[in-house]
C-alpha cells in the first residue's frame, strides 16, 4: 500500500512540475512583448481584443470584460491603433461576443467604422490565426489581461505575426480562482495545440480587408 501511495505522490510531483514549467515558459517567452504601460507600446494599424462575456452567470458585469474595453479605448485614444479587431465566441443566435464589444466600443465613443468583428474567434488559437490568415495582420496589439496576452502573444511568435500585448487591469485570483486555474491547463493545451497536433482554426474563410 505504501508503495502505492509513494508512486501516486511521485506523479502528482511530476504534473505540478509540467503544468508550472510550461506556464513559466510561456510567460518568459512573452515577457518583453506585454506591456502595462501605454506610453511603452509601439504605434501599430490593428489592435486585437480578446472577447469574453460582458456578463457573468448571475447576471453582474463581467469585470474582464469591462477592462478589455476600457484598455482598448485607450489604445484607440492614445493613437497607437487605427482599428479594433474584435474577435470572440458568436457560436449561438443567442451569444454574440464581438457584438457586445462593439456595442460597449461605440458607446465609450469609438467610431464604428474602426471596428472590425470576427465572429468566429471561439478560442484564443482561432482568434490569432484567424487575424492573420483571414484579417491579412502581420503586427498588431493583443488586449487582454496579462495571463491571456501572454499566452495570445506566445501563439502569435510563433506563428510569425509581429504582436505585442497591452495588459487590462485583472481582478486578483480571490475574485475569480476559476479563470486562473483554468489558464493553467490552456497553456498546456497550447503545447498541444502548437507544436503536436498543429491545431487549425474552427473556421477560416475568405480573406477580409481591415
Amino acid at each position: 500500500m505504501f508503495k502505492w501511495f509513494y508512486r501516486f505522490g511521485v506523479v502528482i510531483i511530476l504534473i505540478s512540475l509540467f503544468l508550472l514549467g510550461v506556464n513559466w515558459y510561456v510567460s518568459k517567452y512573452a515577457e518583453n512583448d506585454v506591456y502595462d504601460s501605454i506610453d511603452d507600446l509601439p504605434e501599430v494599424r490593428v489592435g486585437l481584443v480578446l472577447g469574453t462575456s460582458n456578463r457573468v452567470s448571475d447576471g453582474r458585469p463581467n469585470i474582464f470584460f469591462l477592462r478589455r474595453i476600457d484598455a482598448g479605448v485607450e489604445l484607440y485614444e492614445n493613437g497607437k491603433v487605427e482599428k479594433l479587431l474584435l474577435s470572440g465566441d458568436n457560436s449561438t443566435l443567442e451569444y454574440n461576443e464581438p457584438e457586445m464589444m462593439k456595442e460597449a466600443f461605440i458607446e465609450a465613443g469609438i467610431p464604428e467604422e474602426d471596428l472590425v468583428l470576427d465572429y468566429a474567434g471561439f478560442r484564443t488559437l482561432d482568434s490569432v490565426v484567424r487575424a492573420a490568415e483571414v484579417f491579412g495582420v502581420e503586427e498588431m496589439i493583443v488586449v487582454s489581461q496579462k495571463f491571456h496576452t501572454e499566452r495570445a502573444i506566445f501563439i502569435a511568435r510563433n506563428i510569425g505575426i509581429d504582436a505585442y500585448g497591452y495588459n487590462a487591469d485583472s481582478p486578483g485570483f480571490e475574485m475569480a480562482p476559476r479563470v486562473f486555474v483554468r489558464e493553467v491547463f490552456a497553456r498546456v493545451y497550447l503545447v498541444w495545440d502548437l507544436f503536436i497536433n498543429d491545431t487549425e482554426p474552427k473556421f477560416l474563410g475568405d480573406e477580409i480587408e481591415v
